[in-house]
């Protein structure tokens, strides 16, 4: 079988969000971002096992996201909708008791009186610009939607991932000025925020990357492992090329894998010629170009050839990838293609 197997461990998903909920100040409330496909993971079954583990507040990026999690999770527990209430959406928000985290006049007026008396958050901007009312539109319209009950005000932290940076303590005093006094409850923390501690905690985190055992959270459990097939082995003489634009040149008697997996199953170009694979405990280097489907993997050491090597597991994570790519964990995890087969293991959740 030429299919990589992406392995999902849904007991260490469940044990980040309850370490993480362990984490949150008394009396907050901790919710599961489950966007992008719950990172790329699958929303389904990621999100059952949240649920079991006590989730009961999700978020999503988008409303169809929140119409895949409400097919998943049934009545009951609250989704919210990060884009909001976009155009086209009133019917789904409707239908499906989705919480749109409203991020405009625009949207305002669109929930208000499309859904009057429906469930609805508030976003704002606190300094990142890029989603939610800025100070002066915020301060506009404030009475008139504090009278209509929204049920959270949130922002989101630029440089959570970075605790010494200004912009944090910035941020979190803008969010005080914009809604101190309001009495309704509030968000500003994801994974980052809940590791700057209490004061940025509020009433509900929403932890993200942490969750899916991706940094800034350091002790979160490793969730994913990707095996690649090996599916054609080869001895390649010096002087002998491999790959497109004659990217590596042998220089002595080599053994080649050809192994399964390529850009187009989010492995980045960016790899070739610097990633290692990993037989067990023995590193096996990633030579050559990344194609679209394939990469070739330098086996000469082994004593025998296996069936498949790891990219991702025990001695290389998605941030350890990531760095070698010059990217992101967030990258390396949402783009894991669906080519792989997703195998989900779990116990007592």
């Amino acid at each position: 079988m030429a299919t990589a197997t992406l392995s999902i461990d849904l007991d260490a998903l469940a044990a980040n969000w309850r370490a993480l909920d362990k984490a949150s100040a008394s009396g907050v409330q901790t919710a599961a971002v489950v966007k992008a496909d719950a990172y790329g993971l699958g929303i389904p079954r990621a999100a059952r096992a949240l649920a079991r583990a006590g989730a009961r507040r999700f978020f999503v990026a988008v409303a169809e996201e929140g119409a895949v999690l409400r097919q998943t999770l049934g009545p009951g527990p609250q989704i919210c909708v990060l884009s909001g209430h976009m155009a086209g959406d009133t019917d789904m928000i409707g239908d499906l008791d989705l919480t749109p985290m409203l991020n405009s006049l625009d949207q305002v007026t669109r929930h208000l009186e499309a859904l009057p008396g429906h469930s609805f958050g508030v976003q704002l901007d606190t300094g990142m610009n890029r989603l939610g009312m800025e100070e002066p539109e915020w301060e506009a319209v404030a009475p008139f939607v504090l009278e209509a009950g929204p049920e959270i005000l949130m922002s989101h932290l630029a440089c959570a991932d970075e605790p010494d940076h200004a912009m944090n303590e910035a941020q979190l005093a803008r969010f005080h000025a914009m809604t101190d006094g309001t009495g309704v409850p509030r968000s500003l923390a994801a994974t980052g925020g809940i590791l700057l501690g209490p004061r940025y905690h509020f009433d509900l985190t929403r932890p993200g990357i942490g969750m899916y055992g991706g940094r800034p959270y350091e002790a979160a459990l490793r969730v994913v492992s990707l095996s690649l097939p090996i599916i054609q082995v080869r001895r390649v003489e010096p002087g002998e090329i491999v790959g497109y634009s004659c990217g590596w040149e042998a220089e002595a008697p080599s053994v080649v894998a050809t192994v399964a997996a390529g850009y187009a199953d989010g492995l980045p170009r960016t790899l070739s010629n610097a990633a290692v694979l990993w037989d067990g405990d023995t590193p096996c280097p990633l030579i050559g170009r990344v194609s679209m489907d394939l990469i070739t993997v330098d086996i000469s050491h082994l004593p025998d050839v296996p069936r498949s090597l790891d990219i991702l597991g025990p001695h290389q994570g998605v941030d350890d990838l990531a760095d070698i790519a010059g990217t992101i964990g967030y990258e390396i995890l949402t783009g894991l293609g669906p080519r792989y087969l997703r195998r989900y293991s779990e116990g007592a959740v």
